[in-house]
């Protein structure tokens, strides 16, 4: 199960190498405040086109890169460990992943492949990973998960922490059993009855619902891991060692950028969908609105102490200290290994 992670911390290792050499922006002739872009950048979605990225192209369109200096391509990730190899390769200078599966495979045995990213922006301040079922289930507690079948996909962080989420809940992790499927297939995999949950992020629930309404009538009851585990973030945007070194300005704008689209979305959700359904029309603008409001409570996540888009020290080390504990990190990991607090507001980091 730990095989995936142990690959990415591989991989960051590599990064790290590739941090000794720095890491080009792109950028043009163009004087700086002369009006016209000046850091031509790559930026990589979380993965795909989704509600949860619209605020990227909300940067784009209300010109908050212009503003910022930068000429920005957005382009499509594919989920941690593909977004992590594009930045390694120098193919993107700034990506959106889940950072508490990228901290998960920092801190994993065999070495500090943590010197290959820095986080410079939360975009969730708590973990979205949550359980799902349908109502007729019964599971409308964590303890009902016992002797259950849990659908996810295959050694994805959903599994990882879930031994530590069953801890804190009063369960024996053991006592389930987990099956495996494709993303695309976990709401019709639970709406067939062959598993009695599944394992996801919170803002998938419009999907889910929409394969259990079709199949058995039914919504989802949803037991989110951030009831246990409020410590660990969700999706971050990330960029290289190398970069936030060698270019510390640039990546403090194009986080500045970032946080004030990600600001703007959640306080206009239908208008960021139907943004992202123009930019990608096989979207439905409409689910995507409720993605954005399903997630709108972690990206503020009221009583951590965090504004919007800040990582703190204490936060930081409270995600790692939890991952820790659940035996899921073992380096001497910090939090300055994993966040850039250079680019933090000034008095915040």
């Amino acid at each position: 199960m730990l095989r995936q992670f142990r690959t990415l911390a591989t991989l960051l290792a590599a990064m790290a190498m590739t941090a000794l050499f720095g890491c080009g922006s792109g950028s043009t002739s163009s004087p700086s405040g002369s009006g016209s872009p000046t850091d031509h950048v790559t930026y990589l979605t979380a993965f795909g086109a989704a509600g949860r990225d619209a605020f990227a192209w909300i940067a784009q369109e209300k010109g908050y890169f212009r503003d910022a200096g930068l000429d920005v391509d957005i382009e499509l990730g594919k989920a941690t460990g593909e977004n992590l190899k594009a930045l390694a390769a120098g193919r993107a200078q700034f990506a959106a992943l889940d950072l508490t599966g990228a901290m998960i495979s920092a801190g994993a045995k065999g070495g500090k492949g943590y010197q290959g990213f820095r986080a410079v922006l939360a975009i969730h301040q708590q973990t979205l990973v949550a359980i799902m079922s349908m109502k007729s289930s019964g599971i409308t507690t964590p303890k009902d998960l016992a002797g259950k079948r849990i659908a996810a996909a295959a050694n994805s962080v959903n599994q990882l922490l879930f031994p530590g989420y069953a801890r804190l809940a009063g369960i024996d992790a053991s006592t389930v059993r987990w099956v495996a499927v494709q993303p695309v297939q976990l709401g019709s995999t639970l709406a067939s009855g062959k598993v009695d949950a599944l394992s996801t992020f919170l803002i998938g629930r419009p999907t889910i619902e929409k394969a259990t309404l079709a199949a058995k009538k039914q919504t989802v009851d949803v037991l989110p891991y951030s009831a246990y585990l409020p410590d660990l973030f969700g999706n971050a945007i990330v960029t290289t060692q190398g970069l936030a070194a060698k270019d510390p300005d640039l990546v403090k704008r194009f986080r500045e950028a970032m946080r004030r689209a990600l600001v703007y979305t959640i306080a206009h959700p239908d208008e960021a969908g139907a943004l992202l359904h123009a930019k990608h029309p096989e979207t439905v603008a409409a689910l995507a609105t409720q993605e954005i409001e399903l997630m709108t409570p972690s990206v503020t996540a009221q009583g951590t102490g965090s504004e919007i888009g800040l990582i703190t020290r204490d936060r930081a080390a409270g995600a790692i200290t939890s991952l820790r504990e659940a035996g899921l990190v073992t380096t001497d990991m910090g939090p300055q290994d994993v966040v850039d607090f250079d680019a933090m507001p000034t008095g915040k980091g």
